[in-house]
């Protein structure tokens, strides 16, 4: 602060200085002044100092016209009021911003809801279908069809993911299975076996959005896993955290690629050849995770497969941190 104070008056406290030592100087060396009335000095000094805020005003004059209208206080006090009529008005425009993002994400949501009503009788539908390959094919795009829409639903709720939340105790198994219960058609299709290794774990979080990001994770590993595939779910306590892997033998990632796996958009050396990923998967698990203050770490290796890490915050750390 006391920076800025000197860069402001520094002109002025350079004038007043130099002003200073050019009188003592002239006084110390002529003689001739220790008989000049003080009223003279003083006219001397009156002119030199009016002199230099004359300069200041034809400087500043272009910059304080916009404050003109403001007859009260001084040049700071008007900037002051300008700033928060300023500061108040681009308030308004971003409450109006936001007002218009909220309508937006409710047309959005009441779109996927109405999308989802149709899905749900085709599901119905199938259900009656004799098993056959084509009602396989089916049911496969079907719940491709289906998770894109579930991910656009939690991708515009995750804004107010605060708002929609309910932290409970909710049991990593049942998840876990309702999850895989899901994607039994894909897995059948792709021939792909799940090995289950869960303790039976509880913990704090919210149950709808801990199934996303399952989901997310899951999916991905039957996805990016060749026929006949194996995918090993496992679920312990370390260190009193629950921690829970999702581990598969697939395509795995581009070292280079790793980094940015969180990332928005993000689709990868592999998405880019193969058209079959959004980049919004990690990143909304992620998202959602954050929020729950879950940790995701993944590590894979090209040609190996990928391992996806899922740590939850200790039970005490966590009603902390809620205030529970």
């Amino acid at each position: 602060m006391i920076r800025l104070f000197i860069r402001q008056y520094i002109s002025m406290m350079l004038f007043v200085i130099i002003l200073q030592l050019l009188l003592n100087l002239i006084l110390f060396l002529d003689k001739g002044f220790h008989d000049v009335s003080l009223l003279y000095l003083n006219i001397i000094w009156f002119t030199l100092v009016a002199g230099y805020f004359s300069l200041r005003y034809m400087k500043d004059r272009k910059l304080m016209k916009p404050y003109a209208k403001f007859f009260n206080g001084t040049y700071y006090d008007v900037i002051h009021e300008d700033y928060k009529e300023q500061l108040a008005d681009m308030n308004g425009k971003v409450q109006e911003q936001k007002q218009i993002v909220l309508e937006r994400q409710d047309e959005l949501l009441a779109w996927v809801h109405e999308m989802k009503s149709p899905l749900t009788a085709m599901q119905l539908l199938m259900e009656k279908v004799e098993k056959s390959e084509v009602k396989e094919r089916i049911e496969n795009e079907w719940l491709r069809l289906y998770l894109l829409l579930d991910q656009q639903l939690h991708a515009t709720r995750l804004m107010t993911i605060e708002l929609d939340n309910r932290i409970e105790k909710v049991k990593v198994k049942d998840v876990l299975i309702q999850e895989i219960k899901a994607l039994r058609s894909w897995c059948f299709e792709k021939q792909i076996a799940i090995d289950l290794e869960v303790d039976d774990l509880t913990v704090q979080s919210d149950a709808k959005w801990l199934g996303f990001i399952v989901r997310q994770i899951l999916s991905n590993a039957v996805k990016y896993s060749d026929v006949g595939g194996e995918i090993r779910i496992s679920a312990h306590m370390v260190n009193e955290q629950a921690v829970l892997i999702i581990q598969d033998d697939g395509i795995g990632i581009k070292r280079e690629d790793l980094p940015r796996v969180f990332r928005k958009s993000y689709t990868g050396t592999i998405g880019r050849e193969t058209s079959a990923a959004t980049g919004m998967g990690l990143y909304l698990a992620k998202q959602a995770a954050q929020s729950l203050h879950i940790l995701l770490a993944i590590e894979s290796t090209e040609g190996v497969g990928t391992s996806v890490k899922i740590t939850f915050p200790k039970m005490n750390e966590y009603q902390k941190t809620l205030g529970m």
